[in-house]
């Protein structure tokens, strides 16, 4: 049954980039509140950026490096008992995929969450990356609880 977070996350990520990239100008921000916009860009690198891959074979070595990323979750999923584990897991896995798809689609991955306190803007993201960053989140929590 939890293998049915990643398949709701890559439908949700795949729907929501498909309608930015059909309705937004990219690096042209649509306000939505004072505090968020919609904000289309195209990330070349991983999280925030970081390891842009300016050239094929720079996006196919993250292609791969996701996916052996994607088979290390699988695993662990198999080993782990606690069932938030595997929820965080699994969420973890489905933002990875989201990703991995975009960068099979377009050779980046499309990001437009963009929220901001007046001129400081944090990264924009995706919900891949949400479900990713909830997904460690919640996997910190739980060896924080075990600890206990």
């Amino acid at each position: 049954m939890l293998y049915l977070i990643p398949l709701i996350i890559i439908i949700l990520d795949w729907l929501s980039k498909d309608f930015v990239l059909t309705s937004l100008i990219p690096q042209e921000p649509f306000e939505v509140t004072s505090f968020f916009n919609l904000y289309l860009t195209f990330n070349r690198g991983i999280s925030f950026s970081m390891l842009r891959a300016n050239s094929s074979q720079g996006v196919w070595i993250l292609i791969a490096l996701s996916l052996i990323i994607c088979c290390a979750i699988l695993y662990l999923y198999q080993k782990e008992k606690n069932v938030w584990s595997k929820v965080a897991l699994m969420l973890i896995f489905g933002g990875a995929l989201g990703n991995v798809i975009d960068r099979l689609r377009y050779k980046v991955v499309i990001d437009f969450l963009d929220f901001h306190i007046g001129d400081y803007h944090w990264p924009a993201f995706n919900i891949a990356d949400s479900a990713i960053c909830i997904g460690v989140a919640l996997l910190l929590w739980q060896s924080f609880r075990r600890k206990k």
